[in-house]
This record gives C-alpha cells, structure tokens and sequence, in this order.
C-alpha cells in the first residue's frame, strides 16, 4: 500500500498531515460506466446488453435503471441482474402497452471480489423501447378455423331435414290441389339444389 500525506505551511509554520497511513489503490476504483447499451424487444420480454473492458467482465456488477421516457429519473426502477454477465432482461409482464421507456447501467466491482473494491460507476448512455403488442390472429385466419366447424354440422342438419322433408312429401304430396300427380322423384333435386344455395351464401356471410 501506499502513505498519503497532506503538507501545508499554517500560520508559518510546516505541518504534515496523514490522511491515508494505509492507502490501496485497489480498494478505491471508480470503473468507466458501460458502453453500446442496447435493448431488443420480443413479445415477451425486452432484452438490453451492454459492453465492459473484457479484463473487467468477471469481477462487476451492474444495476439497471429503467422508465417510462415522460418521467423524471427519480421514479425510475432498480433491477439488479442475478450474474456477471453484461445483459438482463426485463418480462413484458412489467411494461405497459404503448409506453416508450427509456434505460441505463451502472457497474462496480463485485462484492464478492476481495482484491479490488469499488465505488459505483456514472450512469451510461440510454436506450430506448417499447413493449411488443402480441400479434392479433386475423379473421381470416379466424373464418378459416370457424368455417368447418358450422359447415359439417350445419351439412348433416340441412341433410336430416331434406330426408323427412323428402319422405313426408312422397307420402302425403303426390297430387297438386288441381288434381296432377307431382312426381315426388322431382321433390329431392329441388330441394337439394336450395340447400346448396344456402350453404353458399353462408359460406359467402362467414368470409
């Protein structure tokens, strides 16, 4: 270590001070604060990263200030990421919809670390983000899934129907109020053909 001294001449006379008997230049470090902070935003979590002098990587620590972009710096949340690696992650969960914030780090030596011992760095440039919506399923992809789900038991519903409705008429429709027998073979294709129809035309609505 080293011995810090004061020396100053008071009311004429020389004086020396001790202010430092023991002084290590390791346990009073003020590192750089950390560079290229940048930030990457998926749907569910936004990821921000930084850079540190690699000689320094394993021995800092690092605590994450982030806000809404609006606010001042002192409503501003603390995040302290679990290890020594450059980066931490934020969870969509703690972000609003809409809202820009803005963040910054701050690193110092580890607790951890006996040799050195540090004070904590300035605050480093900002980043900004938003939070990622969720893409919204489209309704087309939403009809297409709701489609076949109404058309098969819409079909076999329409398809009972037509049976009694074509068994009824054969039965008790053979002759017209003029006293003509109607052909009760005819009855099914017309009736066929309108159920097709308004399939068509409901498929057409649901598209």
């Amino acid at each position: 270590g080293y011995r810090v001294s004061l020396q100053g001449n008071f009311f004429g006379r020389n004086h020396t001070y001790i202010t430092f008997p023991e002084y290590n230049p390791c346990k009073h470090i003020k590192p750089d604060p950390p560079l290229n902070i940048q930030s990457n935003v998926t749907a569910s979590k936004c990821h921000i990263q930084w850079s540190v002098p690699w000689h320094l990587a394993d021995i800092l620590q690092y605590e994450l200030q982030y806000k809404e972009y609006s606010m001042p710096w002192e409503t501003a949340l603390n995040k302290t990421p679990s290890s020594s690696l450059p980066q931490t992650e934020i969870e969509a969960t703690e972000l609003h919809s809409g809202i820009t914030y803005i963040a910054r780090v701050r690193c110092k030596v580890s607790e951890n670390e006996d040799s050195y011992h540090s004070q904590w760095s300035e605050w480093s440039q900002t980043t900004v983000f938003q939070r990622a919506d969720v893409p919204k399923m489209s309704e087309k992809i939403l009809n297409t899934r709701i489609i076949p789900l109404l058309f098969i038991p819409l079909s076999f519903g329409t398809l009972l129907y037509l049976f009694w409705n074509c068994k009824l008429s054969s039965r008790y429709c053979c002759f017209l109020t003029s006293g003509q027998k109607a052909s009760p073979v005819l009855t099914f294709p017309h009736q066929l053909l309108s159920f097709s129809h308004s399939i068509i035309c409901t498929m057409g609505i649901l598209r």
